[in-house]
């Protein structure tokens, strides 16, 4: 993973690797070392509350007298950040995959990459385009279906989604497909308006497809910090979450963000994504971001 992101992932190494890198060097490690720490992360997306947690353990390791010079401290750092991570790990398989998010978040250019990236592994895939209240959503999806060779169904413009999502049920079981990509509606004003088209889809699937697995997965702009924290949350609350996709990480200079999603809301970090390009994304893996980020 993350071959194709290096170069994206450079503002990180500029705004905050590079400070962890300076910590890292130092010969001796003390409090105010610590405080410092806790100033990065925070500054890098991780949040107070995740924040605060890493360095109270960081603090009992100083005091007990295992945490002494920087390498002690990259060392220790990098085990609390997979901790964290990897206390929440994600199982891509399955045969239903329900986008949801906000407009703007990046999941319709996600649903394409997707399919490509489930076409790749020997899939036959069908998207949906129930987001049928956005004018482009549809039309974005269907050059997409056709960029990356994958069949679509699409409703008029303002159908109820739900009865797109029924008609994509249907030729799902009618064409033998393994996997189906649903892009649902990003334009739900409040959190009950929200509850309510999730609990149609819901059960429309459940009707449908009850037998099969579903994986509900959540875009969010990884440039917009605690805004997306804050999204995660509402979604989370709102419905069952089986993991995050993270986009548009070319844009952000700090990427804390994923370890609070997984300390606070215990939900696992699923994919990541930036840009245009069908291949600009792959499975989230802990260990090669824990690697990236620390330096």
């Amino acid at each position: 993973m993350f071959s194709f992101l290096k170069k994206a992932l450079a503002t990180i190494y500029t705004r905050v690797t590079s400070k962890l890198r300076n910590l890292f060097g130092q010969n001796t490690v003390d409090e105010a070392t610590l405080k410092e720490l806790e100033t990065i992360l925070i500054g890098a997306d991780t949040g107070i509350h995740t924040s605060r947690t890493i360095i109270e353990n960081l603090k009992k390791e100083l005091l007990s007298g295992t945490l002494t010079k920087g390498s002690d401290l990259e060392k220790a750092l990098g085990d609390q950040l997979k901790g964290l991570l990897q206390k929440s790990p994600f199982n891509p398989e399955a045969e239903i995959y329900l986008l949801v998010g906000i407009n703007g978040s990046g999941k319709t250019t996600f649903a394409g990459k997707l399919a490509l990236w489930l076409s790749n592994r020997g899939k036959k895939v069908l998207l949906v385009a129930a987001d049928t209240f956005r004018a482009a959503a549809t039309e974005q999806l269907s050059s997409w279906a056709k960029t990356v060779k994958v069949p679509i169904v699409t409703g008029k413009e303002d159908q109820d989604p739900a009865s797109v999502i029924f008609q994509g049920c249907d030729q799902f079981k009618a064409g033998s497909f393994e996997a189906l990509i649903i892009d649902t509606a990003g334009r739900l004003q409040t959190k009950t308006n929200l509850m309510k088209e999730l609990e149609k889809i819901r059960k429309i699937l459940n009707k449908q497809l009850g037998e099969r697995k579903i994986l509900t997965l959540l875009t969010i702009d990884a440039m917009l910090g605690q805004n997306s924290f804050d999204q995660a949350k509402i979604f989370h609350e709102s419905t069952h979450v089986d993991g995050i996709v993270l986009t548009k990480m070319d844009g952000t200079g700090k990427g804390g963000i994923v370890f609070s999603i997984t300390h606070e809301l215990k939900i696992p970090i699923a994919f990541i994504s930036f840009g245009e390009s069908p291949h600009h994304m792959d499975l989230f893996n802990a260990d090669d971001y824990i690697k990236e980020l620390l330096g």
